[in-house]
Parts: C-alpha cells; sequence; structure tokens
C-alpha cells in the first residue's frame, strides 16, 4: 500500500510539473500601456543669448532642448501587443520634441498638427521561428547610440551624430538571432525619415551585425542606396559594477545635408541606486556646414550630467560647451565667438 502510495505521489508530482512546464511555454499574450513625459529650464550661461529677438544664438544646432527658459519636451504613449507569433507596437507623440523628432512624416518635411505628425513608430510584427522576426511599418533607427525618448539617454540633450544622423525609417526589417551572442538585421526601407510617403520612388537598404554578452555589446550598423552611404558602429561595455563606457562613430556621405564624420565617447559612474554622473564628449564635423555653421568646420562638444531618480522620476541637471572651430556663435551683444556654454535642468517621469 505505501509503495502504491508512492507511486501516486510521484505520478502527481510529475503530472504537476508538465503542466507548470506546458504553462510556462504557452505564456499568454500581454498588452501594455507606458511612455513618458518630459520637460526643462534651459539657459546660455556664456557665448549666445537668451533673448530669440536680438539676433544671437540661442542654442548648439542640434535637436530637441533648445528653447529658451521653461519649455517642453513630449508626452509619449506606447501601445504594446505581444503574442507567440505575432505583434504590434503603436508609439505615439505630442509636444514641441515629438514634433521635431518626427518631421519626415509630412510629404515637404515641415512641422504640422496633422494627425501624422503624432505617430512615432507604429509597426507589426511577425515571428517566422525563433530566430527570424519580420517586421513591418514604421520603427525608429538601429543607428546610433541615442534616441528620441530621453528615458533611454543617459544625457538629456542630444549629439550632433544623432542630430544628423536618421531618427525613423519606414519598410520591412528581417531581424535573425544566430548565436546566443551574434545578430543580424536586414531592412528595405524608405528615404531616411520619410515615415509615410517615398517621395522619389528610392529605397534604402540597412543592416545591422550585432554582438552582445552580459559585459556589453557592439552593433556595426549601416545604410546603403545609389547615392547614399552611411557607417555607424554603437558599443557600451561595463567596466566595473559602476564604471560604463560607451562609444559611437559614425561617417555619412551623398545626404541632402552633407558629407559628415564623428565620434563620441560617453563615461558614467553610478555613485548609488538614485545617482550618476557622466560625460559626453564628442567631435563632429560636416563638409555642407550644415552643423556647424559653415563648410568644412567642426566643433567639440563635452556634457556633464548628473541624473537623480526618484522611483519613475528623474532629474537631470546639466551643463554643456560647445567649442568651434572658427567664431560661429553670437552673444547678445552681438560678439561672435568660438564657444557656447549652456545649462539644463530637465524632469523626465516613465511609466
Amino acid at each position: 500500500m505505501n509503495f502504491l502510495k508512492l507511486i501516486k505521489k510521484n505520478m502527481i508530482i510529475a503530472v504537476a510539473m508538465l503542466i507548470s512546464a506546458t504553462a510556462v511555454a504557452q505564456e499568454e499574450p500581454t498588452f501594455t500601456i507606458s511612455g513618458s513625459i518630459d520637460t526643462y529650464f534651459r539657459t546660455n550661461l556664456s557665448g549666445g543669448t537668451n533673448d530669440p529677438t536680438d539676433g544671437g544664438t540661442t542654442a548648439p544646432a542640434t535637436s530637441f532642448a533648445n528653447g529658451t527658459g521653461f519649455s517642453l519636451g513630449m508626452a509619449n504613449v506606447i501601445m504594446s501587443y505581444d503574442g507567440a507569433k505575432v505583434g504590434f507596437v503603436a508609439d505615439l507623440v505630442v509636444g514641441p520634441r515629438g514634433a521635431e523628432a518626427v518631421f519626415g512624416s509630412q510629404p515637404d518635411g515641415a512641422l504640422s498638427t496633422s494627425a501624422l505628425t503624432i505617430v512615432n513608430q507604429l509597426n507589426a510584427y511577425y515571428n517566422v521561428t525563433d530566430n527570424f522576426k519580420l517586421t513591418l511599418g514604421n520603427f525608429n533607427t538601429f543607428l546610433g547610440y541615442e534616441v528620441i525618448s530621453p528615458t533611454a539617454n543617459f544625457n538629456y540633450s542630444t549629439s550632433y551624430m544623432f542630430s544628423y544622423g536618421p531618427f525613423s525609417h519606414s519598410g520591412l526589417k528581417a531581424d535573425f538571432t544566430l548565436s546566443d551572442n551574434f545578430s543580424l538585421a536586414v531592412a528595405y526601407m524608405n528615404p531616411t525619415d520619410f515615415t509615410d510617403v517615398n517621395p522619389t520612388n528610392d529605397y534604402v537598404t540597412g543592416f545591422q551585425l550585432g554582438y552582445s554578452t552580459d559585459a556589453g555589446s557592439a552593433y556595426l550598423n549601416a545604410l546603403v542606396s545609389e547615392d547614399f552611404f552611411q557607417i555607424d558602429l554603437t558599443t557600451g561595455w561595463n567596466l566595473s559594477e559602476a564604471f560604463y563606457l560607451g562609444i559611437n562613430a559614425t561617417s555619412q556621405t551623398g545626404d541632402l545635408s552633407g558629407d559628415f564624420v564623428g565620434a563620441a565617447g560617453y563615461l558614467q559612474l553610478a555613485l548609488s541606486e538614485a545617482f550618476s554622473m557622466g560625460v559626453r564628449g564628442e567631435y563632429f564635423s560636416s563638409d555642407a556646414g550644415t552643423a556647424v555653421g559653415a563648410p568644412e568646420e567642426s566643433v567639440f562638444a563635452t556634457t556633464l550630467t548628473a541624473p537623480i531618480t526618484s522611483g519613475s522620476l528623474t532629474i537631470i541637471p546639466e551643463i554643456r560647451l560647445d567649442a568651434l572651430s572658427y567664431d560661429g556663435f553670437v552673444d547678445d551683444e552681438g560678439a561672435a565667438g568660438s564657444s557656447l556654454s549652456s545649462f539644463v535642468l530637465a524632469a523626465v517621469y516613465s511609466f
């Protein structure tokens, strides 16, 4: 009798384990809503002006957070559905940062109050196998170290490389998991940032080769078309439990904004769970002068950031110095100089 009880007990345990394993293997689809809001105060300390009417320099020629005084970033709501085989992402934005991020949503590239300008990402995906996924629609770029949402950036202001590289793409992307460490992505897309229209009937092919471990990751990215080429390296590594080092380098030829090259280093130190400090140093040069104000000139920008986190709220004080290779900044008295220093205090809440 005891022997039969033992067999029965072991069978019950085995069935329970099988049911548990099946439940894990057949996870229910999930629908989530997440997002963020951000707002900030910005002022020039030297080399520029805080009064846009006097004709001086009000901000560096990088994207976002260029308002004077108290200003707004964006409100961001992301709805996503993750199923076993299929899913979607609907990422909506409102506010100055969001409007600037999706400027290519209009055929003429102009900012607009159209409903199109609230769509940051809109795509659906299909998991063909465990190691092969297809995504169709509009998705944020896979090039570069920084992203549109301030929740995923250490610094609040953005780099020149981010500002003059791609923001978003619309097209078909295939992601392949090659091994535990290596991945590959191939995409066929509209010209960069034309998210809902292709004005030229030209297309861009994108590639990404990735390597990742518990210590960090490295991604080699490229965009290629008949008259355009950009290559980009993005990598980041945990040097210790407290120190992190990120590196981004890029080169572009053939775009309307001109040929450019750039490189940046991101060194960050976590002093506690709630407080960290970091510095971004970036060199950027453009032959057309779109970013730096004059052809064949360059800029070196240093940004010191010290985020303070409390729950879902992050307060970000930041000091930034942009140094041009020529006298391209103008102060409030009309005097030209090569450097511009500024201060930003931002608040970013995520949910």
